[in-house]
């Protein structure tokens, strides 16, 4: 036997597959020492052990029982590590892998490679302050509390500890001053580094502390090689990515292009069942990938893509298996849209007038208590939306973003008002892709104009301004994102043509040209002496702005000193 790297291998599930990766490492004349989780049955143990005792230089060590975040996986690694170092005098470097790594290329160019560099230890080694990557909301705090209980088992243990910790500010201090170090638990270290560390006379000091830190196989290895190590490459041999909650990418074999792309010696965490990967990398050289230098940078922006679109999704697109908290979204919709409060209120054929101006399509009242009101009186719409307001109000905010995403490419138009189902308010209004134009007090227009009793119409007045008057809040937020522009009637009426004219220019309408025509305003003669009637029953309508009461402000056709206006 004349390979200097020794393999140890924490084997805890799938043992079929670690006999074929021992098997593999071990054809190669590499030393083998296998570790199997104590959690493991007696009997499976004993059938694995069997099936590999045909194997002259491969041994099993004492077995722990290796729980994630707990000290056995460190002791684990220990054991194992010392009975290689004894066994096989002839090591130089020590590889430390799991059941689910596989080798990527020809063992004999992992042995090359170390041996020519006979002084360098590979292991990820980073202090806290330097590490964007530890999940958790534990840093510095990993080191200087105790984690007596399992994260995973005893959860409400782990965090009422913490709680209390935190509290009468106990903390530990590093033994004998060392830096504490981070990184990933899978490292190749030589034998002088890897048998100063086991053999240091401080080793039971460091072990108790190490003991009952967090995570401590993230920790222990990676800061006591900065004791005794003459070169240090910070970096792992092993190609191991996790996603943004910690937990790692498992490897299938739809990522058999993608691994050999990364020119990486070892990879994990791979599938038991990727009958594909298996037998593509446990070949022969002839069959292997070419000599190079690791470089797992290569496919690191396509995890960085999956991970973003995991995460984040695409804009405006909600689905059941992957559906944000709040605000969490990327795009709260799919594309641009307009909404408009109190203009079809004013304007008589506001809708159709919009549609021509823009060619946008134009809806009316969406939110409507009685349907939903489509462009064209159409139903269903784009993606089977119906027009049933049982249905929108079942989950008014995904009708919403459904409505936007299933007709993107087209830009949609829709009316609203304080009669309307308000419970879009706050998603319209951190909405950046929402225009969002609004006439206060314009809802009062149909009820001057109706043909009600005058305490109803009081009370109704009443309730549709306490509405719009919290809508309005909403949208002067400092949490709103949308582009909003808020009139009041009076201040809208005294000049229509200029924010119109902004409003059509924010749109996109395909005419660069001025706004020549505006929609025929309603007749409004009467309208102060009605907000006055309003007061004089005790509702103040402070919403519309000052109208007097001599006579209401004349509907357009009536104005001869704007003839742009239609008639």
């Amino acid at each position: 036997m004349t390979a200097g790297v020794g393999i140890v291998m924490l084997v805890h599930t799938a043992l079929g597959r670690a006999e074929q990766v021992a098997r593999h490492w071990a054809a190669a004349d590499c030393p083998v020492v296998i570790h199997v989780d104590k959690s493991v049955p007696k009997q499976t143990y004993d059938t694995f052990k069997r099936a590999l005792s045909d194997i002259p230089h491969l041994l099993f060590s004492k077995r722990f029982r290796c729980e994630w975040g707990t000290w056995g996986i460190v002791s684990a690694s220990q054991s194992a590590s010392e009975l290689l170092l004894a066994s096989f005098a002839e090591v130089r470097h020590v590889y430390l892998a799991s059941g689910s790594c596989l080798p990527l290329r020809p063992v004999e160019e992992l042995v090359d490679y170390l041996a020519s560099r006979p002084r360098t230890d590979f292991i990820e080694s980073a202090t806290t302050s330097d590490v964007p990557w530890t999940v958790g909301g534990l840093d510095e705090e990993r080191f200087t509390l105790r984690f007596p209980f399992s994260w995973k088992r005893h959860r409400y243990l782990f965090d009422r500890t913490v709680e209390f910790q935190r509290r009468f500010n106990l903390k530990r201090r590093m033994p004998n001053g060392i830096v504490p170090h981070m990184g990933s638990q899978w490292w190749c270290l030589t034998r002088q580094t890897l048998s100063a560390i086991l053999q240091d006379p401080d080793r039971p000091e460091y072990d108790r502390y190490f003991r009952h830190v967090w995570i401590p196989d993230e920790s222990y290895f990676q800061t006591l090689a900065r004791l005794y190590s003459t070169r240090i490459e910070s970096r792992s041999l092993t190609l191991s990515k996790f996603d943004f909650q910690g937990k790692p990418h498992i490897f299938y074999d739809d990522h058999l292009q993608l691994l050999r792309r990364s020119d990486c010696f070892v990879a994990r965490k791979i599938w038991p069942f990727a009958d594909r990967l298996y037998q593509a990398f446990l070949t022969d050289s002839a069959g292997a990938m070419k000599k190079t230098e690791p470089n797992p940078g290569k496919i690191d922006r396509i995890f960085a893509k999956a991970v973003e679109r995991r995460t984040r999704g695409r804009p405006g697109l909600y689905m059941q298996s992957r559906f944000p908290n709040e605000d969490w979204e990327n795009g709260v919709t799919a594309a641009p849209y307009s909404l408009f409060q109190g203009f079809s209120e004013l304007f008589d054929n506001f809708e159709p007038w919009l549609a021509k101006a823009t060619g946008a399509r134009v809806h009316g009242h969406l939110f409507a208590p009685d349907k939903v009101h489509f462009a064209e009186g159409q139903s269903p719409l784009n993606g089977a939306l119906s027009d049933s307001a049982r249905l929108r109000d079942y989950n008014a905010n995904a009708f919403l973003t459904n409505l936007i995403w299933n007709t993107r490419g087209e830009r949609q138009c829709f009316q609203f008002g304080p009669a309307d189902t308000q419970e879009i308010n706050w998603r319209v209004a951190k909405d950046p892709n929402a225009q969002i134009s609004v006439i206060t007090g314009a809802w009062s227009v149909p009820l001057f104009r109706s043909n009600l009793d005058f305490g109803e119409i009081r009370k109704s007045a009443a309730r549709l301004q306490k509405i719009e008057s919290d809508h309005m809040d909403v949208l002067r937020s400092p949490y709103t994102k949308a582009r909003v522009r808020i009139w009041s009637m009076a201040e809208f009426i005294e000049a229509p043509m200029e924010p119109l004219q902004g409003i059509l220019d924010e749109i996109g309408q395909s005419q660069s040209r001025r706004l020549s025509e505006a929609p025929r305003m309603v007749d409004l003669h009467g309208f102060g002496q009605f907000l006055q009637n309003l007061k004089n029953q005790g509702m103040h309508p402070y919403l519309m702005g000052d109208f007097p009461v001599e006579r209401g402000p004349a509907s357009s056709h009536h104005v001869p000193r704007k003839p742009y206006l239609v008639k």
